[in-house]
């Protein structure tokens, strides 16, 4: 004869399996994203603890005055926090709102020469916004825009 447990522990032995069921999913997901829970970079950061090359990153802070050189749909610029600077490539269209001097983030890899090239551009979208971590990584070093 087989002894059915009542509703009672039902729930609770369906919520213990959920529970389970959770940290597991939980645990797995912490160890699939290691590092690239941080993987925002300012020019300072990148200089202090370089990530290695082929690693997608993101690359933030103030497109520097000057760098900007445009050939066809080449783009190279430098990314800076007033501090330090890194030089970065990007082939393809720039948004309307890429300029120097403003805030940026770039998402993409180091090559081998220390280049950074960009897959994607991201700019401010209007006088007002800087992208947080871009603010945060200025202040930080003691040197805002």
């Amino acid at each position: 004869m087989t002894r059915r447990l009542r509703p009672k522990h039902q729930r609770l032995v369906l919520l213990a399996a959920a529970l389970v069921a959770l940290g597991g999913a939980s645990a797995l997901a912490l160890t699939t994203l290691g590092d690239q829970a941080t993987y925002f970079y300012a020019p300072s950061d990148v200089l202090a603890h370089a990530p290695e090359a082929g690693r997608a990153i993101r690359l933030g802070g103030l497109v520097e005055r000057g760098s900007v050189e445009k050939a066809g749909t080449l783009t190279r610029f430098r990314v800076t926090d007033n501090a330090h600077e890194v030089a970065v490539a990007y082939t393809g269209i720039v948004p309307d709102l890429f300029r120097e001097g403003q805030g940026v983030i770039t998402e993409g890899r180091f090559a081998p020469g220390g280049v950074f090239v960009a897959d994607t551009v991201l700019a401010k979208h209007d006088e007002k916004y800087m992208p947080p971590e871009v603010a945060g990584s200025l202040h930080k070093v003691g040197r805002v825009g």
